[in-house]
């Protein structure tokens, strides 16, 4: 079954070139776990910070804005209500406000603020946002900031500013300009805070008011004695992430663009290579074997060691050994008759000597129907004789200049009286082309010829014959009214023993070598010989192209 399309072997190669497309897929699932990772590790650097500053600050209640808790008769009411909200928050999933509940008017004041100022810009970071609140959620210091100073646009590499405008639309970068303003409702209604209230060290991860960053934070308890009387909170955004993310991605562009480009290359010159070696075989097999079948030369194997290099040594072979039996065939009817000879001469004097003896009637029937075989035999000896005499002979046949219309008109005359029932028609140029050649092959050519359309032609129907010269060509061309060329004989019609006549009784033999011997002397005179279906397919046309000189 022959498919609707068809694809080059270059394009299968590209074809299997795009499975490399899996690779920027496995990079970037790679990419999205590194991420998960890095927002982990963050996590767990900012529990470690806030850990940190928390430590600074356990068992220094006065900074916190509180009395001891066994002189703050309001510490059990606070802390019931931080489970009771913690509990709420827990159940329904929603933020509950931690109500502000007293207020110790002990509190140092700007004392405690510059204190806890002073513990927190020993730890905070470029990138990092640390804050405290006490128990009653009141914001006692801020320091560091989420922004990262931006790079100056002439500090960066212009190959890297490059890049990073071509693939912008493509990978998207950290916001470098975003909202960073606390929200009331982030210090009351933060899961890390509730939690850290509570005693327990928490994370979160969060948008800010305007969602164009992400912010991890995470909360540690300040505690004093067995209570806990603040929290510590560090805020940091994904930038560092998103940034390393986007670089990874960008790098995994270029490195797969560029891997594509040089598999595709390389898949792009084997597939050439490859299709070069494949189309010269190709060449080869077409321009050993002529248009009618015979082998014109032997196509020479490749060295190399791949299968195409095998395929190409197995067609040589091949090829010789066709090489070889067509010579064979080619040479089996010189042979024939060269066998044929001797036993005919000693049939044919049997056969004397039998006739002059007595003999009955009966016996005379025998002898007669002998002598009519020995007859058919030695017309099928004469026919292979003139075939092998015809090829010796045009080894050594003469040339000489010779008017071709002239040559065709007088043969035309004699085959009006040959074939006194067959009508013919004749064309001639009013230019009569020359040829340089034999007058008497060409004349025996066409006696083939016309002998082989009279043979198919219907009756009635009369032969025409053409003769055109034009481009330094002449084409001779006989047209008959017939039976039309079967599909199987075409290109095969001229080759020696080959017959489209069928048998029958009494018909004198044919071996098919007339159209052969018409092939052999066109040849000869460097032309070529043709035979093709009228184009109402009511009949057959053969043209014979010869060369003419001017």
């Amino acid at each position: 079954m022959k498919l609707p399309f068809t694809l080059s072997l270059r394009a299968k190669l590209a074809l299997v070139a795009l499975s490399l497309l899996a690779l920027p897929w496995v990079g970037y699932r790679y990419v999205q776990e590194m991420e998960r990772f890095l927002l982990e590790g963050q996590k767990q650097a900012l529990v470690a910070t806030a850990r940190a500053v928390a430590t600074a600050l356990h068992e220094r209640p006065q900074l916190m804005g509180l009395a001891s808790p066994a002189e703050n008769p309001a510490h059990k009411t606070i802390e019931a209500n931080l489970q009771q909200a913690a509990g709420q928050a827990d159940k329904s999933g929603q933020p509950v406000v931690i109500e502000e509940i007293g207020r110790e008017s002990a509190m140092s004041g700007q004392q405690s603020v510059a204190e806890i100022n002073a513990i927190l810009r020993g730890l905070e970071r470029s990138t990092a946002r640390i804050w405290v609140v006490n128990r009653e959620l009141k914001l006692l210091a801020l320091a560091g900031s989420l922004k990262s100073q931006a790079v100056e646009e002439g500090e960066q590499n212009a190959v890297a500013r490059g890049w990073h405008a071509l693939l912008a639309n493509i990978i998207s970068g950290p916001a470098e300009d975003f909202d960073d303003a606390i929200d009331e409702d982030v210090i009351a209604t933060g899961r890390e805070m509730t939690r850290a209230l509570l005693g327990a060290p928490a994370s979160r991860v969060r948008k800010t008011a305007d969602g164009r960053a992400v912010i991890v934070s995470a909360a540690h308890p300040i505690w004093s004695r067995d209570n806990v009387v603040g929290a510590v909170v560090v805020e940091e955004t994904t930038n560092s992430i998103l940034s390393v993310r986007s670089q990874a991605l960008e790098r995994l562009v270029i490195v797969t663009l560029t891997v594509f480009a040089l598999a595709a290359a390389v898949l792009l010159g084997f597939a050439t290579r490859l299709s070069s070696r494949i189309r010269r075989l190709r060449d080869e097999a077409e321009s050993a074997v002529d248009a009618r079948g015979r082998l014109t030369r032997l196509a020479s194997g490749s060295g190399a060691g791949d299968e195409i290099g095998d395929l190409s040594r197995s067609f040589s072979t091949v090829l010789e050994k066709l090489s070889q039996h067509h010579a064979y065939l080619e040479s089996l009817a010189g042979r024939l008759s060269h066998e044929l000879r001797t036993p005919i001469a000693v049939v044919r004097s049997s056969l004397e000597n039998l006739r002059m003896q007595e003999m009955t009637d009966a016996q005379r029937v025998y002898l007669d129907r002998a002598e009519e075989g020995l007859a058919r035999l030695t017309k099928i000896f004469a026919r292979m004789s003139e075939a092998t005499r015809l090829e010796q002979g045009l080894r050594s046949e003469r040339r000489e200049r010779f008017d071709l219309a002239a040559l065709v008109g007088e043969c035309v005359g004699g085959y009006k009286l040959a074939y006194s029932q067959q009508a013919f028609e004749l064309k001639l140029p009013a230019q009569p082309p020359t040829l340089i050649g034999s007058p008497d092959m060409v004349a025996q050519m066409l006696d083939k010829l016309v002998a082989n359309a009279a043979d198919f032609s219907r009756p009635g129907e009369p032969i025409r014959i053409e003769l055109e010269a034009a481009g330094g060509l002449a084409q001779l061309r006989i047209a008959n009214k017939g039976p039309a060329l079967p599909p199987e004989i075409h290109g095969r019609l001229f080759e020696s023993m080959i017959s489209l006549r069928p048998e029958r009784a009494g018909a004198e033999p044919h071996l098919g070598l007339g159209l052969y011997i018409a092939r052999l002397i066109a040849e000869f005179h460097g032309g070529s010989i043709a035979a093709a279906n009228q184009p109402a397919g009511d009949g057959v046309i053969v043209t014979v192209t010869l060369p003419i000189i001017a």
